[in-house]
């Protein structure tokens, strides 16, 4: 993205607020709502995320739940895709396919409608932090399952440091903001 510098990347950075000790003590949280009701923040932070894509012929935009649903559909909109919203087991109403995965500290599941993705279908996937990695994973899994070709990831944040891109080394991986710390 010839057009999305460092001094672009950085004012991004400045909408983004820090709070130490959350969830618990230790963690430093990147809270992206404070970007997200700046107008003009949210509208170049969506729109140097298409640029990435433009082009790349993407069918479907795959966002995780719950962040991934705010970056997702307006991602989707830019590339002239459809939306597939990745749900928490119980919270879609016609048949899904589910893929479990293990956290740090215990397991989580994944769903997504039976007939969201059509064999062939060249999907994104979209949330907002890349931190392990173990949810893009399962969604990966559950993309796969159903046909679909992943033309890649994006993420608006990557914590270097937990090195969750190795996990996703045979994708195609975007993150527009990284954290070394």
């Amino acid at each position: 993205m010839a057009d999305f510098t460092t001094a672009d990347r950085d004012a991004l950075k400045k909408l983004i607020r820090e709070i130490p000790d959350f969830p618990k003590k230790g963690i430093l949280f990147y809270d992206i709502t404070t970007l997200l009701k700046d107008k003009l923040g949210f509208a170049r932070l969506i729109d140097a995320l298409s640029e990435n894509y433009i082009g790349k012929e993407i069918d479907l935009v795959l966002g995780m739940e719950a962040r991934g649903f705010i970056f997702g559909p307006a991602l989707a909109y830019r590339l002239n895709a459809g939306f597939v919203p990745v749900r928490k087991p119980g919270k879609l109403p016609a048949e899904t396919v589910k893929v479990s995965y293990d956290l740090e500290y215990g397991s989580n599941a994944l769903e997504v409608h039976k007939d969201a993705i059509a064999k062939g279908q060249r999907v994104l996937i979209v949330d907002d932090l890349l931190a392990t990695g173990g949810t893009a994973v399962a969604t990966a899994e559950l993309a796969s399952r159903l046909g679909a070709r992943i033309a890649g990831f994006a993420f608006v944040v990557e914590l270097d440091f937990l090195k969750g891109r190795d996990k996703l080394a045979k994708y195609d991986v975007f993150s527009l903001l990284h954290y070394d710390h």
